[in-house]
């Protein structure tokens, strides 16, 4: 089969990202064809097809009369369907498969699919069909105004970094893509969680073009590392919906270490809070990759997932279990089917709650056996519902579905 694997990033910079890239790797170890298309970016992986990326759009870190300038480009990108015509008719497809592709390459690619009568599956890896903002969050709080198209809360409310500019900007894709049905090209729709799914058809979305694919991870290459370690982790972004406040108000004054790794705009008052405290027992150990945040997982007690929002399904929690280490995560959106709650694998804690938090590192922390044992079965959980070939035979048959189904035309 011949595929094009469509997303903003040709790199890895955050989850979706790598899901992206492994997806690649796994269909080519199966003899398909797949041919990426990105935005232009200096980080991006080698491909003999980058001539055809669009060049990405100044957005971040830029003033207000930029982000005005750019507000067009995000919500529809010209550039992004004239260079995608181009690589749809320099090469054979049967499929296109998208993930993120919202503010970068937009909508626009789905319409050059559609003029090419070629079937489309799009990878949701967070709510941005039913939320303009992402998250379902408001200000650290989940919400759902936006239900039914009801998109002029995110405006509002300045759900968006809580920045007029940016939420106005998202709020008019929203509409956009709304009111010009862009959607209604892709014949199916791939959700990583039943959470997920579930929750889109709540939101209005139809549940006969929605499939569960959960993520995967080719586990050969993790070594685990059965209840060992000196600390706990956290690795991800420090952003707020992350809930990285609340677990360095729960481990405040443990005898155990935290070590957070990653970067992001929270980490200053992150830092300052501990630093005002006297938090002793934290560290910010900042960005890491490759076997550096390897080691970081295998020698950790276990892991925690603090988050506010309604995660889809982190690619933290699969590697922490295939390195041997359970995981402390809240008890909200994807988490929960993939950290049981009676503590095979892990514990859940009420979100936002650092003292149910605490009570759960503490009762972990103090019983190394029960750490191996939970460790051994978060392991044995990646082996056998988060391998390459369950996730592969997920991918063949939502193509295949795709390449029968009928579609708006």
């Amino acid at each position: 089969m011949n595929l094009i694997f469509a997303n903003n990033n040709y790199y890895v910079k955050g989850g979706a990202d790598k899901v992206f890239l492994d997806e690649i790797q796994l269909l080519a170890s199966h003899n398909h064809k797949v041919i990426p298309f990105a935005m232009h970016n200096s980080l991006n992986r080698e491909t003999p097809y980058s001539s055809f990326f669009p060049y990405g759009i100044s957005y971040d870190n830029v003033g207000l009369t930029e982000k005005i300038k750019a507000a067009p480009k995000i919500v529809y990108s010209f550039d992004s369907r004239r260079q995608f015509r181009r690589l749809l008719s320099s090469v054979d497809v049967d499929v296109i498969h998208a993930h993120n592709i919202y503010g970068r390459l937009t909508t626009a690619i789905v319409d050059a699919a559609k003029e090419a009568q070629l079937p489309m599956v799009l990878t949701l890896h967070d709510y941005k069909l039913v939320c303009p903002s992402y998250l379902l969050l408001k200000h650290g709080i989940t919400c759902e105004k936006c239900r039914n198209g009801r998109y002029y809360h995110c405006t509002i409310t300045r759900c968006h970094r809580n920045s007029l500019i940016p939420s106005m900007i998202y709020t008019i894709e929203s509409y956009f893509n709304l009111f010009l049905k862009k959607y209604d090209w892709i014949r199916c729709f791939i959700c990583p969680s039943i959470f997920l799914k579930e929750k889109l058809i709540e939101m209005g979305m139809p549940g006969e073009k929605l499939y569960v694919v959960k993520n995967f991870l080719d586990y050969s290459s993790f070594l685990p590392n059965y209840g060992q370690g000196n600390y706990i982790l956290y690795a991800g972004k420090l952003t707020e919906e992350k809930g990285v406040m609340t677990l360095i108000k729960a481990v405040e004054g443990l005898d155990i270490m935290l070590k957070i790794v990653g970067d992001g705009p929270l980490r200053q008052k992150c830092e300052t809070y501990t630093r005002e405290r006297m938090i002793d027992n934290v560290s910010f150990e900042g960005f890491k990759v490759g076997d550096e945040l390897k080691e970081y997982f295998r020698n950790a007690l276990f892991h925690i997932v603090p988050s506010l929002c309604y995660e889809n399904a982190p690619m933290t929690i699969i590697e922490a279990f295939a390195y041997g280490k359970p995981v402390i995560g809240s008890r909200l959106g994807g988490i929960k089917e993939m950290v049981y709650e009676n503590g095979e694998t892990g514990f859940l804690f009420t979100p936002g709650d650092s003292i149910d938090l605490r009570e759960k590192i503490s009762y972990l922390a103090e019983r190394p056996t029960r750490i191996e044992a939970m460790g051994r079965a978060a392991r044995k959980k990646v082996e056998e519902k988060y391998n390459p070939e369950i996730h592969y035979q997920g991918l063949m048959d939502v193509y295949n579905k795709a390449l029968s189904r009928e579609t708006a035309t």
